[in-house]
């Protein structure tokens, strides 16, 4: 027996973002949906921010220019939340406080 299958690429037609989810609805008529805390930008983000997006490629992701934050399709339905990035000590503001003050007890007074 033998059984054809069409397989299309997924595609994004458009995206709403509410306090909780981000929803994208599919060009084959398919909603799927992410908890909001998958995109840090995103929860992060303004109602204002959230609304102003673009589909981006043939609807393989999206684009929020305003925060800087692209989700694709994919991520969205494999599960792939995008990563908060590490400060590093360099720049963490906790670390130079300590530093600052740790500089501050080691000068001799007077």
């Amino acid at each position: 027996m033998n059984i054809a299958v069409q397989i299309q690429e997924v595609r994004i037609k458009s995206i709403s973002v509410t306090e909780d989810t981000i929803t994208a609805q599919l060009v084959d008529g398919r909603t799927i949906s992410v908890p909001l805390a998958w995109s840090w930008r995103l929860s992060e983000a303004t109602p204002k921010q959230r609304a102003n997006w673009e589909i981006i490629g043939d609807g393989q992701g999206v684009h929020w220019p305003d925060i800087d934050e692209d989700i694709s399709v994919e991520g969205m339905l494999y599960g792939i939340p995008a990563p908060r990035p590490r400060m590093s000590s360099k720049f963490n503001p906790r670390s130079e406080k300590r530093k600052r003050a740790a500089n501050h007890r080691s000068k001799p007074t007077g």
